[in-house]
């Protein structure tokens, strides 16, 4: 079992920046890949950014490249997600996951399926 729990969620301005941060448990931390997902009312469980067991391997989804950065720290059990110049259509629950990655250490991954654990979600709210 892995144990994932997102924090740095909130309410801010269009152009503003957050900062989410996922803490993980359970398990050895560098044996699995991340990813970052958001869902917003009535709307599918989408990608939003992955990083391999290493952290030298990301994958952005196209809406949020050049604006969000994924980052791990192996020592300390976390991922983290930097989102800059933020936009309403931000706005959405963010989800921390883990992939199970111990063949590949440089693979992410960015569809849900491979992802067996999840954080249980954060809100980020970007107002216009």
């Amino acid at each position: 079992q892995v144990q994932l729990v997102e924090s740095g969620g909130g309410l801010v301005q269009a152009g503003g920046s957050l900062r989410l941060s996922c803490a993980a448990s359970g398990r050895t931390f560098s044996n699995y890949a991340m990813g970052w997902f958001r869902q917003a009312p009535e709307k599918e469980r989408e990608f939003v950014a992955a990083v391999s067991r290493s952290g030298g391997e990301t994958s952005y989804a196209d809406s949020v490249k050049g604006r969000f950065t994924i980052s791990r720290d192996n020592a300390k059990n976390t991922v983290a997600l930097q989102m800059n110049s933020l936009k309403p259509e931000d706005t959405a629950v963010y989800y921390c996951a883990a992939a199970f990655a111990m063949g590949d250490y440089y693979r992410y991954y960015e569809n849900v399926a491979p992802y067996k654990y999840w954080g249980q979600g954060t809100q980020v709210t970007v107002s216009s």
